[in-house]
């Protein structure tokens, strides 16, 4: 049975406007929706008006359904403190509008949900009882799903909750911690969707956070989350690989270890690869998946992320903004969804999207910027290498992180441990670094963003320079260089021009020596999926309780963005 279900969130709406340095772009700002007053009104026709527009120009694309944020939200409660509940009262009417505007489109609409969401009353009248707080979730869902016909199903998050930049008084928070919890739960709530005719979408994806945190890669794990779980009501949703959304990482195995209809997660806005700021191509990548997918039989769709993930200052707006700005996500979105919906070629796709006339370059555009992706913001030797650390997938980029690039000894020393040829390293990104001339003059021959090429030009020859710092044998006057071209950067994209990257430099000695790194590496990372002996009695239980117990997650010695960001790094010792 060939795959129908082609999801595209459709939150970009309620970003509008949106203030601070970074943004978390996780799920719809709920804190910042006005409820109450004259602005009220205003406030919410500008977000139909943009999602007419989304939606529109989403399903004229050939997306058939879409998801929106939140449960939480929505689902009303007795528990709830009358501030909340009044809260919840308005955005249930606003709501029931933008539904509608979904549905009118002729698209299945997906609600979203964290297990699960509590509020300070909401902890008192259950006493924190993990049975109670079961009980009061699945209230929720019953409720929501019986006041809300439009509403085709939810999509379940069980293995990431808030993260510790919200304030919202409605906060989620991690409840399953194990495979027999996600069954237990599975087993109570789909005779709800089963009672009501609606789906239940189980995401895999988890921080690593409880034993339940490998649930995405680890294949026992997974088994015995399902076990027994038959329903035509129940569709299993995953990441393409087994850590984020990351290149160089082989398609999860898990789609043909199980029986389940799936679905596969793609991200269209790169969280990690400029969030739209200039051409980080996935055709190639979906063209790659859709042909390992195709002999499974068992693929129920796909799902497009064009706006959500990740916290960084990047703030462009796929299919809403007027001066062509978003061209990079609507490329990414569309070329996805018809490479799984209609059996395109990655370059049938693009030449559908851009027109015959000009799609010999633009794919020539194309083929370059991924070779800038992969091996420039990537380093091949690092980023080929499996490690794991307790129950996570070392990403297989580190020294760039969502909307920050890291030129520290620190990050130096590691890499020299891991990459076993620094000199290819080096000759890969001067040799990526070179494209640049015939990448400029290819946008302006196809009329793409010519300055979204020349804003990666000058931020990629940032990372050329930090390349050389962390494989060269060190040079002050590189060091002074670097801090020169940072300077130069800013210089030439000052923020009231267009958002940039952050340069954190810092060339403090680090006080580990490389043979401490690598005898560190040995006892706490992994080259197997497997866990060790030394990993069940060291790295995930002792140092999990020391973590607890010493809470270094809350020093200043970690970096702010670990500690502020997401859930923080505690999550990753629960």
């Amino acid at each position: 049975m060939p795959p129908g279900i082609f999801l595209i969130d459709a939150i970009g709406p309620f970003f509008r406007g949106s203030k601070g340095k970074r943004i978390n772009w996780s799920k719809i700002p709920y804190t910042r929706l006005i409820s109450e007053g004259e602005g009220r009104g205003p406030a919410w026709e500008a977000i139909r008006a943009d999602l007419r527009r989304f939606i529109g120009e989403a399903s004229a694309a050939g997306f058939n359904a879409a998801t929106l944020d939140d449960l939480a939200h929505l689902a009303a409660h007795r528990f709830h403190e009358e501030e909340t509940a009044a809260r919840i009262a308005v955005f249930r009417e606003e709501f029931r509008l933008l539904f509608g505007i979904v549905r009118e489109a002729g698209m299945a609409l997906y609600l979203t949900s964290d297990v699960l969401p509590v509020t300070a009353a909401v902890e008192a009248a259950t006493g924190g009882d993990r049975g109670k707080l079961e009980d009061y979730y699945l209230e929720l869902v019953d409720g929501l799903l019986r006041d809300f016909p439009e509403i085709e199903g939810l999509v379940l998050r069980i293995g990431e909750s808030d993260g510790v930049d919200v304030k919202d008084p409605i906060r989620t928070r991690l409840h399953v911690r194990s495979a027999k919890e996600v069954n237990r739960l599975l087993r109570r709530l789909l005779p709800l969707f089963e009672k009501h005719g609606r789906t239940l979408i189980l995401r895999t994806w988890t921080v690593g956070a409880h034993r339940v945190g490998d649930l995405i890669w680890h294949r026992g794990t997974l088994a015995a989350a399902l076990e027994g779980i038959d329903s035509e009501r129940f569709i299993l949703s995953m990441k393409h690989g087994e850590s984020d959304f990351f290149r160089y990482l082989p398609l999860n195995r898990a789609f043909f270890r199980t029986p389940h209809r799936k679905i596969l997660e793609l991200q269209a806005r790169r969280e990690y690869e400029g969030a739209g700021e200039f051409p980080s191509f996935i055709g190639w990548d979906c063209e790659r998946h859709a042909r390992e997918l195709a002999g499974d039989g068992k693929l129920a769709g796909v799902s497009v992320w064009c706006q959500t993930g990740g916290w960084h200052r990047f703030r462009r707006l796929a299919f809403l903004e007027d001066d062509g700005r978003d061209f990079w996500l609507r490329l990414n979105s569309v070329v996805a969804l018809r490479v799984f919906r209609h059996g395109e070629t990655a370059e049938q796709a693009v030449g559908a999207l851009t027109g015959a006339e000009k799609a010999p370059a633009v794919l020539e555009l194309l083929r370059m910027s991924e070779t800038v992706v992969r091996e420039l913001h990537y380093i091949r030797g690092f980023a080929e290498q499996k490690l794991f650390f307790r129950r996570v997938r070392i990403p297989p980029l580190l020294h760039v992180y969502w909307d920050c690039l890291f030129i520290n000894h620190a990050v130096r020393k590691v890499l020299r441990h891991f990459v076993a040829d620094p000199e290819q390293a080096l000759r890969e990104g001067e040799a990526a670094y070179a494209l640049f001339p015939r990448m400029i003059e290819l946008a302006r021959e196809a009329e793409l963003p010519v300055e979204d090429i020349e804003h990666w030009r000058d931020f990629c020859h940032l990372l050329r320079l930090a390349r050389r710092y962390y494989f060269l044998p060190y040079d002050p006057e590189l060091g002074a260089r670097i801090r020169a071209s940072k300077k130069a950067y800013k210089k030439a994209w000052p923020a009231e021009r267009r958002d940039r990257y952050r340069i954190k430099v810092s060339f403090e000695p680090f006080r580990l020596k490389r043979q401490t790194i690598g005898w560190l590496s040995t006892l706490f990372l992994r080259r197997q999926r497997g866990y060790r002996v030394i990993d069940h009695i060291l790295t995930l239980n002792l140092l999990g309780l020391v973590f607890r117990l010493f809470r270094p997650g809350k020093s200043k010695l970690v970096p702010k963005f670990l500690r502020k960001s997401a859930m923080g790094v505690e999550a990753l010792f629960r």
